[in-house]
């Protein structure tokens, strides 16, 4: 497989505009996890909210120069930019935009996000796959949940100049790695049986081939790689984000690893195995991983384990 460069950087820090989880209450806090104090005057005037949905601000940093990007938009129209501003983030600093997949959980809040954002002609690096209409989960006799359509001029709309990747493409010039088509390697990640979209009237069953995630490489320890829901199996991405990379070292593995309910349950244990053979410093399992995968997780890695939050911050550094 041909080899993709990514920069070595000093640090990394992710702040979670959305994820599906918030304690207000949590104090944990240390050198790596800064968890969400949003106060006004010294006052308690505000929470975070928690949905359904993913959404976060990646910065890294080398020799003093920090390069800032979002991954992903959250759900709701709201939510990740009333967090955003609750947070007293500042959406300027956004250079570029990666979009992990085209599911309504993860490109929902894409105009209110980059309203916050004063610039126009944003990249937004996407899978081509990301455009396939209509979209929807099928269970028992046809009934069909449909997928909002996510389209090129509804991007533009919102100020973004799309930037179409079927491959691994560097963002921030090479600080991060937006891993592209996944490949299916491993034999227990099938996808998700109920996802499906029509071609030319032709029900097909959706790979979801636009499923994606971006990667970081810390100086001297390792890879940090981030999903959106790993459609593709959380090891089959971790997998291909080593081998297009070559560097074997993974620091930290998070975002949502969608494993939740009765179709991906039976799999949380091999997954878990999986996942320790790489050795991470830390796991971080969000978003649509689901409470059973969760637990087993901590369990497991319970010194590796983070339980992210919306709001919170995790700084990693070399």
């Amino acid at each position: 497989m041909k080899k993709t460069t990514i920069n070595e950087v000093d640090k990394v820090e992710i702040l979670t505009l959305q994820d599906n989880y918030i304690e207000m209450t949590a104090t944990d806090s240390n050198a790596v996890v800064s968890r969400a104090r949003p106060l006004k005057d010294g006052q308690i005037r505000a929470s975070v909210s928690a949905e359904h949905g993913y959404s976060a601000v990646v910065k890294t940093t080398t020799n003093g120069q920090t390069r800032t990007m979002l991954f992903d938009f959250g759900f709701s129209e709201n939510g990740a930019a009333d967090n955003a501003l609750t947070l007293g983030v500042d959406m300027n600093q956004v250079e570029t935009i990666a979009l992990s997949h085209g599911h309504s959980d993860h490109m929902g809040g894409m105009e209110r996000l980059t309203a916050l954002i004063d610039k126009r002609e944003i990249p937004l690096v996407v899978h081509p796959a990301v455009f396939k209409f209509p979209r929807y989960l099928k269970y028992g006799d046809g009934i069909k949940i449909h997928f909002p359509q996510f389209t090129r001029e509804r991007a533009e709309q919102a100020g973004l100049r799309i930037v179409e990747a079927p491959e691994p493409y560097p963002l921030l010039d090479g600080d991060v790695l937006f891993l592209g088509e996944i490949p299916r390697q491993t034999d227990f990640e099938k996808g998700f049986p109920v996802a499906h979209y029509e071609e030319d009237g032709v029900e097909l069953w959706d790979a979801i081939e636009d499923d994606t995630s971006i990667v970081m490489n810390l100086k001297g320890k390792g890879l940090i790689v981030l999903s959106g829901c790993a459609h593709a199996g959380i090891v089959n991405t971790v997998r291909h984000a080593v081998d297009v990379t070559g560097i074997s070292q993974v620091y930290a593995v998070m975002g949502g690893f969608h494993l939740s309910g009765p179709l991906f349950e039976a799999i949380i244990d091999r997954t878990t195995e999986e996942l320790k053979k790489y050795h991470p410093t830390y796991i971080i399992p969000c978003h649509c991983t689901g409470r059973k995968a969760i637990m087993a997780m901590e369990k497991e890695m319970p010194e590796q384990f983070i339980l992210n939050m919306a709001g919170t911050t995790l700084t990693f550094a070399a």
